[in-house]
């Protein structure tokens, strides 16, 4: 991916802006947590109910291949925080490393950087050196304390990687945030915080990252919302009335917040930015036609609903270019008139595309040197969602390579976003270009690739056992 390269500036950067604080937007980010690509109505979906996010995608610029850095919660988090790849901040899951069982992985996976260092600037930090009011309400998971980080305000958000601290229903207790009222559900409350901050500071600049625990598990869905999901015709892929029903709050809540926005006259001058950290999890919500789902680099693990609101500059369509979360970060940098960011960004402004343009012709990439358990018959094995290995998405052609054995899987995604018919053997010279191009971009990123054999693998037991049985036979 073209790299974004500035100079070193002060502490994390010098930032220079030359627009006033009226001429500022301000930002909202919504980033759901584990919603499909498939998982809204704009998309198709008949049996989720989504009318506040398909009026907000008639709204602003549609995006239909958006995709994460990363298939999982924290490493996209994190990459899309601070603008860099995966290998670069060194968070590839929010756990260990050696994720299932040691005698099904062949080899030592790489070790996991748990937070972003407090030194790799995030996007609060780049809109707080220019004026801007923060707040991070919801999620974090990405290090211990927000407030390190860029953030003025926090609410709810720390390490923790799903809502373990009473679930969605109230009573609930998460940093900053105690649940005031029996029966309060989750989500409405992040809105009320939400609302609250945007109506505060509604005469200044401010950057409002509203990451929901939404639809994450617990599968916990308002009673009332779920019995109508319940009477409701479901199909093969979509048939869960509980992850239904919390979809459904999401979207009440996408509508509650778009009236606020509204009702404050900031409508013109607010730059909304919805989208999902990873894709849906494929045993509650299947990615049809994608394959496979959250921790996958199959497309139904890291193509993302997008869309990116602003009424006042973008003109509403659709757009079909590749982009990535990476993106946001130089985006919002050149939209606030931010320069000197201090390091290295992996992604390119995409303003041009706001506005029906086009962005110089680039591959997209994403590097995961570690073990994801839980596999699914959509998964390339049914035991790891992923094991160890790089993907590339130039064009219309995506390519994977698995570092255990080398395997290779090349797709054209324009005609087989399905991900059926690995064309390695047919197109032999774009599979060696692609893997050239792949190599290339992991060496310019210092990307670590396992390699030391795992001595507990299983069919290294059989060979130790097979030598050592031949050996006592030979004596």
């Amino acid at each position: 991916m073209q790299n974004y390269l500035v100079k070193i500036g002060l502490l994390f950067f010098a930032a220079v802006s030359a627009l006033t604080a009226s001429d500022k937007p301000n930002v909202i980010y919504i980033n759901v947590d584990d919603l499909g690509w498939a998982d809204v109505g704009y998309q198709g979906n008949t049996y989720y109910e989504t009318p506040n996010i398909d009026k907000l995608s008639t709204q602003g610029m549609v995006f239909s291949n958006a995709y994460a850095a990363a298939a999982n919660c924290a490493p996209s988090r994190a990459s899309a925080l601070t603008g860099q790849a995966t290998p670069r901040h060194g968070v590839y899951t929010g756990e260990k490393s050696d994720r299932g069982k040691s005698s099904t992985r062949k080899l030592i996976p790489t070790e996991n950087t748990l937070h972003i260092r407090s030194n790799n600037a995030t996007l609060g930090n780049l809109l707080q050196s220019v004026g801007y009011i923060t707040a991070t309400i919801g999620k974090w998971h990405v290090s211990e304390n927000p407030l390190k980080h860029g953030f003025d305000i926090n609410i709810g958000g720390s390490h923790e990687g799903g809502p373990y601290q009473g679930g969605y229903r109230s009573p609930y207790e998460y940093p900053n945030l105690v649940s005031k009222n029996e029966g309060e559900y989750l989500t409405d409350r992040l809105t009320d915080e939400a609302i609250g901050f945007i109506t505060k500071y509604k005469d200044t600049p401010f950057f409002l990252y509203l990451p929901y625990f939404t639809v994450h598990a617990p599968i916990q869905g308002k009673a009332s919302k779920v019995a109508h999901f319940k009477n409701k015709k479901g199909n093969d892929s979509h048939n869960n009335p509980k992850y239904a029903a919390m979809i459904s709050s999401l979207d009440d809540n996408i509508g509650k917040l778009m009236s606020a926005v509204d009702k404050l006259k900031l409508t013109n001058n607010t730059i909304v930015i919805f989208t999902s950290d990873n894709g849906g999890v494929y045993n509650v919500s299947k990615q049809t036609p994608l394959r496979a789902g959250k921790g996958s680099y199959y497309e139904g693990g890291i193509r993302e609903p997008l869309i990116i609101r602003w009424t006042s500059k973008v003109t509403p369509g659709k757009c079909d270019t590749p982009v990535s979360h990476l993106d946001f970060f130089p985006t919002l940098a050149e939209i606030t008139g931010t320069t000197n960011v201090g390091k290295v960004l992996d992604g390119v402004s995409i303003t041009p595309l706001l506005n029906k343009g086009r962005i110089e012709d680039r591959a997209l990439y994403w590097h995961f040197p570690i073990y994801l358990q839980g596999g699914n018959k959509d998964s390339q094995d049914p035991i790891f969602r992923t094991r160890p290995g790089s993907a590339i998405r130039h064009g219309d052609w995506k390519l994977i390579q698995y570092f255990e054995n080398n395997d290779v899987e090349l797709y054209n995604i324009k005609y087989d976003p399905s991900e059926q018919n690995n064309l390695t053997d047919s197109y032999a010279s774009k599979t060696e270009e692609l893997l050239q191009e792949l190599d290339a971009w992991r060496v310019s990123v210092n990307a670590p690739v396992p390699r030391l054999p795992n001595p507990e693998f299983e069919e290294a037991k059989k060979e130790n056992k097979a030598t050592k049985e031949k050996a006592d036979t030979d004596k």
